[in-house]
């Protein structure tokens, strides 16, 4: 049958070899794996490093990854098993699952350029809540994550390092804070400390990484869009040979 044909291919030493047509499902699935492996060893390896949003406690590094990984390992086997079973009902499944997450991309980014100066303000509006929580005992992975991209992006606060004042005293900044980090150097000190806010450096940093950013995410568009035809190309195919939707 033509579609079997498209998942396997028989060789001239009359061994099976998979073709084209399981490739692209296939690759989602184990490049979600592969996320899921990644996620599940920082959430292992990196447990104090949470997140920075006081609104959003578990939307953290780890848990992200986890959570795309996951869904792009099962719509990558689903796929993947419908096209090595023939099977109408999983193609069609894995192509209204694709397209929902296609939708949802464009929604979100639409809305996110829409609201782009709303969600700016809220986002460090948040941030400034979470430093409030910097010293409490149950909060050591943001006291973390404040401590790590405060000391590799060289910068201090949201939007600079005053921020600091309201949660830690007059005069007084984290110690990743210091152009030069020691013990107690953040206390009563305003000029040996970066004066850039993190959320001006985060824009910055994602400025300049624009290019790289938006290929990236082309790649991922075009997998889906592949994904999306392959699933139906082998869903019509099997229509006509007149394969039903038992497995």
């Amino acid at each position: 049958m033509s579609t079997a044909r498209e998942c396997f291919s028989t060789a001239d030493d009359g061994k099976k070899r998979m073709g084209p047509g399981c490739s692209v499902p296939l690759k989602n699935a184990l490049c979600g794996c592969g996320l899921l492996g990644v996620g599940i060893w920082l959430s292992v390896s990196q447990g104090n490093f949470a997140t920075f949003s006081p609104s959003f406690p578990s939307l953290s590094a780890a848990n992200l990854v986890i959570a795309i990984g996951t869904v792009i390992m099962v719509t990558g086997f689903l796929g993947c098993l419908g096209a090595i079973k023939e099977n109408k009902c999983l193609l069609l499944s894995f192509f209204i699952v694709l397209l929902i997450i296609l939708l949802a991309e464009l929604i979100l980014l639409i809305l996110f350029f829409v609201y782009m100066d709303k969600v700016s303000e809220s986002a460090k509006k948040d941030l400034k809540e979470g430093m409030k929580l910097y010293n409490s005992e149950n909060n050591v992975g943001l006291k973390n994550a404040w401590n790590i991209i405060q000391a590799e992006m060289k910068c201090c606060g949201v939007n600079d390092f005053t921020d600091w004042y309201p949660v830690l005293g007059e005069n007084t900044v984290p110690d990743r804070c210091c152009t030069e980090n020691s013990q107690d150097c953040g206390r009563n000190s305003t000029e040996l400390v970066w004066k850039t806010g993190c959320y001006e450096r985060v824009m910055t940093w994602f400025d300049e990484n624009k290019h790289v950013l938006g290929s990236v995410g082309m790649c991922i568009l075009i997998m889906q869009i592949l994904g999306m035809a392959f699933s139906m190309t082998l869903f019509q195919q099997i229509h006509r040979t007149g394969k039903k939707y038992d497995a």
